[in-house]
């Protein structure tokens, strides 16, 4: 039977001198040419239905013959888990500097001009593997700068350090209200059909700010560099960001249907010996510069009729806005529709908003994958 290993890393400390650590759960795999996975959830603090994916995923597993070496983070941001005011959890931004947590990972902009003609001699594997450790050298160094980091950059750099040790990253996420979606980039496209998710974002093969971005980009310009000098290899490091539905929820049936998803890539990959077949299910895409934003027109009282993850047809009903300070005149009530035909994907939680909310979140110009 697989083992998991227990352990822990300290990424901070508090102000009162405690350790802030995140456990993490190791599985070592039997074949070392084998894929190695970096898995984590929970980096936003109300977003905990990816611990729910990573203990079905883990208890899978138990099961399986596991070739690649494996490290799940759970709850891998203790400040924004415990963020709480009321019954709810905020845990979205850092409360210190008020950047999304998910947004503080490092862009290396490693000079690929120099970095390339000092190691182009290599053989592809030990080219690979000089990158990973400048990569990893490089977080080392950035939290040991001079003038210090902040404590949500530490945190990010941290996880980045660990996700820079595997070929596969997943980053498990979850939405205010909204249907599964995956964020693939570009050059990966194909590998959405593996995963238990009816829409993908594509995404460009550049850097935002995210754990995904921060894992493949460097990857993918040093093999879009190469390819410019005449040397022609796969991108070696696949990420992916895995939206598994709404926040503040923990469903275990719906977890399993997600970690049979991750176990059917994993198949796929060669991380384990056994054949594990996607589910059948349609899957859509649309590309990044098609996903949408609708902002509130107008402050006040909303009722979202538009059902996420259900196309929606030019003119029907999105949201409807109450006004009761305007009570009385046709504007106490308005219906708000969009020109065109989409799929809404996620919206806002609160019915109350003011003027200029990001209500929904829809994919324009959707197609099969």
């Amino acid at each position: 039977m697989t083992k998991v290993i227990p352990s822990s890393i300290q990424v901070g400390e508090l102000a009162t001198g405690q350790a802030l650590t995140i456990p993490l759960y190791d599985i070592q795999g039997s074949d070392s040419a084998a894929p190695s996975v970096y898995i984590q959830a929970n980096v936003h603090g109300a977003e905990v239905q990816g611990n729910a994916v990573i203990y079905q995923l883990m208890t899978l597993l138990e099961g399986y013959e596991v070739l690649g070496d494996i490290r799940f983070a759970p709850l891998a941001n203790p400040l924004g888990i415990n963020q709480k005011s009321g019954e709810f959890t905020l845990g979205r931004f850092d409360p210190i500097t008020g950047v999304n947590w998910n947004r503080e990972y490092f862009d290396h902009k490693v000079d690929l001009t120099a970095w390339y003609t000092e190691h182009h001699h290599l053989a592809d594997d030990a080219l690979f593997q000089a990158y990973r450790a400048t990569l990893i050298d490089s977080c080392q160094a950035r939290l040991n700068q001079a003038f210090g980091v902040t404590t949500g950059h530490r945190l990010a750099i941290s996880l980045q350090a660990m996700a820079h040790q595997a070929d596969i990253v997943l980053d498990l996420h979850t939405e205010p209200k909204s249907c599964k979606h995956l964020y693939c980039p570009e050059y990966d496209i194909d590998a959405a059909r593996f995963f238990s998710i009816p829409y993908t974002l594509v995404i460009p093969n550049s850097f935002g700010g995210a754990m995904d971005e921060a894992a493949f980009c460097p990857w993918w310009q040093l093999t879009d560099f190469a390819a410019k000098h005449g040397r022609e290899f796969a991108v070696p490091v696949s990420a992916f960001t895995l939206e598994l539905a709404s926040q503040e929820r923990i469903d275990l049936a719906d977890a399993l249907v997600d970690a049979k998803g991750i176990l059917a890539y994993l198949s796929h990959r060669g991380v384990i010996r056994e054949k594990v077949e996607p589910a059948d299910m349609a899957r859509f895409g649309c590309y990044l510069k098609d996903y949408k934003k609708f902002h509130a027109p107008k402050a006040g009282l909303i009722e979202y009729c538009a059902a996420v993850g259900q196309p929606l047809n030019a003119g029907q009903p999105l949201v409807n806005i109450l006004r009761m300070d305007l009570y009385g005149s046709d504007e106490a009530h308005q219906v708000i529709s969009l020109p065109m035909d989409c799929v809404p994907i996620l919206h806002f939680a609160s019915a109350s908003v003011h003027q200029g909310t990001e209500l929904y979140k829809v994919m324009t110009n959707v197609f099969r994958l």
